[in-house]
């Protein structure tokens, strides 16, 4: 007869030994600012509400090294480690944690719709072409001045890799200048309620044939720093107000032909807050001021458009205005009642006031100012280019930046008469600059 194999004796619990569990991993989430808020409502494939910002470089781009540099820099920076989530009340960021998104050649128009679920749920993008690496990033992550942080971090790596030399000379790690500061300036910078200090009446349209759906035209403008600035001395006006006067007069050369109009020619302008309220954040913080210029008689010239700009400009340009502009939307933020409101119906009250504001623009024009890099890699960077998405009702608008001794106008556009942005760069040439223009041919194409 077979015996049983003996069962062990029991183990007292007092003598078991506890298997510890690992707590889960707490996943990091955080607020959008107060701006942010507006950009996944009415994104989509006509208002993608994408910009771009862009290296040239003096050599070819090498798509392996840069896949590496941004797998490096992207755990560096919390702002870019982050997928949308869709909330009771309002959207919300959480840390997204997945591998880098796939560097790609680029192939298609630019600032298109990013599709999260197609790029591994991030909202930004990283492609090449030749030359040049071009970053493109939805508005609710940052503004321009936080993507170029980003971008310059992400050149320096990748001109790193490609010349070890330049490791020798700089640590392998971010430089002193590169902020990380996730605050949400807005917040923390608001005092009380405010009345709207935003246009609402209709501005004058541009409109016209357009090009063929889905294709997206853009044209960029080069001049010397070093012959702009002494012309805009001798107006008495800054750089940007001079750009901007020079955009109003071409509209209304071009498509108002000196006659008067009931509705003016209106250029929205963000404005970084960061130097006016000591801030260092990556997060979204500019405001909206808007140069107006309504013809009520016949032949105005140049000069005359340019000093109705300028002071339309510094009328809005000072510490109380700005606050204003941006206190109203943060009191409707912070407001307990809204605050409860369903995000659904949150998201149509702001699509309707966001077709209102942009309906009151004509166009609008972005300066991110000056790019500067450090000695070791200026020789490597030939120039930056930065331009912006379409939006509902505004089909021609411009951005600029400056880089060493070049400063780049560049227009985006669906339009197929490019007559404003010829009207523009011959009036340049016409007030003695030199300039050389680029495109990328869609017109001819």
């Amino acid at each position: 007869m077979r015996k049983r194999a003996a069962l062990p004796e029991k183990t007292p619990a007092s003598q078991k030994k506890t298997r510890r569990r690992t707590p889960p991993r707490q996943i990091r989430w955080e607020k959008l600012d107060n701006t942010a808020h507006l950009f996944p409502v009415i994104a989509g494939e006509q208002t993608s509400n994408v910009f771009r910002i862009s290296a040239t470089l003096t050599a070819e781009v090498d798509p392996k090294l840069l896949q590496k540099a941004l797998d490096i820099v992207l755990p560096k920076f919390d702002s870019f480690n982050l997928r949308l989530r869709r909330g009771v009340f309002w959207h919300y960021f959480e840390e997204n944690g997945k591998p880098a998104p796939k560097v790609r050649k680029e192939t298609a128009y630019p600032c298109r719709y990013i599709y999260p679920n197609r790029n591994r749920s991030y909202l930004f993008q990283v492609s090449y072409y030749k030359y040049r690496i071009n970053l493109e990033v939805f508005h609710v992550l940052t503004d321009g001045m936080g993507a170029v942080g980003f971008l310059k971090e992400l050149v320096y790596q990748y001109l790193r890799l490609a010349d070890p030399t330049l490791t020798e000379q700089t640590r392998d790690a971010l430089q002193s200048d590169t902020t990380l500061n996730r605050e949400d300036s807005f917040l923390k910078n608001y005092r009380h309620a405010a009345k709207t200090a935003y246009q609402t009446k209709k501005a004058y349209l541009i409109k016209g044939e357009r090009l063929r759906r889905g294709e997206f035209g853009v044209m960029h403008g080069y001049v010397k720093v070093s012959e702009l600035k002494p012309l805009c001395k001798n107006y008495g006006v800054s750089i940007n107000e001079y750009l901007v006067a020079v955009y109003i007069w071409s509209v209304y050369r071009e498509c108002l032909h000196c006659a008067c109009a009931k509705d003016p020619i209106r250029v929205a302008v963000p404005v970084n807050l960061r130097p006016h309220f000591d801030s260092i954040t990556t997060k979204n913080f500019f405001a909206m001021v808007s140069a107006e210029f309504l013809p009520t008689e016949d032949s105005y010239d140049f000069p005359q458009v340019l000093n109705i700009v300028r002071d339309s400009l510094r009328s809005q340009l000072n510490h109380e205005h700005l606050e204003q502009i941006f206190s109203y939307n943060v009191s409707n933020q912070r407001n307990y009642f809204l605050r409860l409101v369903p995000l659904p119906l949150k998201s149509i009250a702001m699509r309707y006031v966001y077709t209102r504001s942009a309906l009151a623009n004509t166009s609008t024009i972005s300066n991110i100012g000056k790019i500067e890099i450090p000695e070791p890699y200026k020789d490597y960077v030939e120039q930056f280019h930065v331009f912006i998405a379409l939006s509902k009702g505004q089909h021609l608008k411009g951005a600029v930046c400056s880089y060493e001794d070049t400063l780049t106008f560049s227009f985006s556009y669906d339009l197929a008469d490019t007559s404003v942005q010829r009207r523009f760069f011959r009036h340049l040439t016409q007030e003695g600059l030199s300039v050389e223009i680029e495109s990328n041919g869609v017109n001819y194409g």
